[in-house]
């Protein structure tokens, strides 16, 4: 058995596909033994403030100088990392994010030394939007190609961090996960009651609310549907553009048949009421929640964008249709909601391919290789039975 490691994590810590994948990692390499230092200006809200054995929290205090304009975040963010490295003899600093948790990493190494090794874990924002700014190209460049290895969640998102930034170096893929001890079909029957009749279709849209997810083609699909099969459709989140679906649903006259739920933390227990996620995005580096789902029995109807195609398996999973083609995507679920042997044969492969493919004991152990690969230890070749 490989020796227990001292690893510092950062990530954004609010809500965020990616700081909810780092905190769960973070807690699971902790049940395996290791020391794990949570390096971040709030605790990550997955964490939650009990006592957990093996976990720290190293808060990120910036210098609020009067020279500066903009209080220095990175550079209070660097100064930690190098701290509590030193402090901890950290083995490992595993970023999430490029900019400006890689650069902050690199920064840290000068101070402290080559014998803390820097992995960064690319999500998608990192590359798919900054990346795209002449202006933090370079940067960006310089923190993928300085770390000791690079994980990102998709092949799609490999393949644009390669073509973007004309990056050359390796890449690991190491997709999402989720805790199967979490994410599981339940009980949801009262829940359910709450919001629909025993005869209607529950249809889910989970997200921030951000123009890329594109929630007003959400509507169109859901309004199509609902003049076919009686249907109630349950937004889950917040953002920007909710104003502007409240205008949609009420000119569309489904203010009725449309139940906002705000945040929810217990994601498994919401998405549990539903039939259908629908997950229309322009773009999306992997999808969690349409993982999330399929942990929990729900299958996805979504777009062709960025790595979905790695995680819904077309016509087995969920179905996927062209961004925009919301006529095709409404189709798709009325198949799918009129005939119940064929959303029980989908909700099985669903549970098969999440406790499979995307096993959170699988995802960790391709971790911690990667961490021993760095570190030059000898990596297990005994890998974890999922299922």
């Amino acid at each position: 058995m490989s020796k227990s490691l001292k690893i510092g994590i950062t990530c954004y810590p609010s809500l965020g596909g990616s700081g909810v994948v780092a905190t769960e990692l973070g807690k699971l390499l902790a049940e395996k033994g290791h020391q794990v230092h949570f390096i971040a200006n709030s605790i990550p809200f997955r964490l939650g403030g009990a006592f957990q054995k093996n976990i720290f929290y190293h808060e990120v205090e910036v210098n609020d100088y009067y020279v500066f304009r903009y209080p220095p975040y990175d550079l209070s963010l660097a100064t930690k990392m190098a701290q509590v490295a030193k402090m901890q003899q950290l083995d490992i600093l595993h970023v999430h994010y490029a900019v400006p948790h890689a650069v902050c990493a690199f920064l840290a190494k000068q101070m402290v030394g080559d014998q803390l090794k820097v992995v960064t874990t690319l999500h998608g924002t990192d590359i798919t939007v900054l990346a795209q700014d002449e202006s933090l190209k370079d940067l960006i460049r310089l923190a993928i190609n300085e770390s000791d290895a690079v994980t990102a969640v998709s092949q799609d998102l490999i393949r644009e961090t390669v073509d973007v930034l004309d990056i050359e170096r390796s890449i690991d893929l190491t997709y999402n996960f989720v805790d199967k001890r979490v994410y599981y079909p339940r009980d949801a029957v009262a829940l359910r009651r709450d919001f629909a009749a025993p005869e209607e279709k529950v249809l889910m849209h989970i997200s921030n609310f951000r123009p890329v997810k594109r929630v007003s083609d959400v509507i169109d699909v859901f309004h199509k549907v609902n003049q076919k099969v009686p249907s109630r459709l349950l937004l889950v989140g917040e953002g920007p553009d909710l104003p502007k679906i409240q205008w949609k649903i009420s000119e569309l006259g489904l203010e009725d048949r449309v139940h906002f739920l705000g945040k929810q933390d217990e994601i498994a227990q919401v998405i549990s009421m539903a039939d259908v996620l629908l997950l229309p995005s322009e773009k999306e580096s992997f999808g969690l929640v349409a993982l999330e789902a399929m942990a929990c029995g729900v299958p996805t109807i979504g777009s062709m964008a960025g790595g979905i195609p790695e995680l819904v398996i077309h016509g087995e999973t969920g179905y996927l249709a062209e961004i925009g083609n919301t006529d095709q995507m409404a189709e798709y679920a009325i198949q799918l909601l009129s005939n119940e042997g064929q959303a029980a044969s989908f909700r099985e492969a669903c549970l098969h391919r999440a406790r499979t493919s995307f096993c959170d004991e699988l995802i960790t152990s391709e971790y911690e290789d990667i961490y021993y690969r760095v570190l030059g230890r000898k990596v297990s070749a005994l890998k974890p039975v999922c299922g």
